[in-house]
């Protein structure tokens, strides 16, 4: 079995460690300068690590809401249902120091592949970093298709 490995994202400002079979999505296709992509070569799963300019308007559990809506809206989401919404605990995270509050996400949402016309219902869970020094949100999605 291939081991982990520690991948440098966005430029080396830190790091993940990936599971085996992930595949940086670069290497396929053009991805923002604002996400890193990762993939599964066999189940479909992908991985998206995104910086976005902080939403100040909403807090709390809403912020993860918004987040999630967000995707849906940037996917073309048929359908989008918030499953369940639990905040992180701060000092079990790696950037707790900076990081105001986290929440994580789960839920569902109905959408086609690029080039697809048929929508079909893609688990996401998502984590939500808020880094206000940083004007950033970090968010974590891990799309787990059917």
């Amino acid at each position: 079995m291939e081991p982990t490995r520690d991948y440098p994202l966005f430029g080396g400002a830190f790091s993940a460690t990936l599971p085996p079979g992930a595949i940086d999505v670069s290497d396929l296709r053009p991805v923002p300068d604002h996400q890193e992509v990762f993939c599964h070569r066999v189940t479909d799963q992908s991985l998206i690590v995104e910086l976005l300019e902080l939403q100040a308007h909403v807090q709390g559990e809403e912020a993860a809401r918004y987040h999630f809506e967000d995707v849906g809206g940037v996917q073309e989401a048929r359908a989008v249902q918030v499953e369940t919404v639990q905040p992180l605990v701060l000092e079990n995270l790696a950037l707790r120091g900076c990081c105001q509050e986290a929440w994580i996400l789960s839920g569902q949402q109905q959408v086609a592949k690029e080039n697809q016309q048929v929508a079909k219902y893609v688990t996401l869970h998502q984590a939500l970093l808020r880094l206000p020094q940083y004007q950033t949100d970090l968010l974590l999605t891990f799309n787990q298709p059917p």
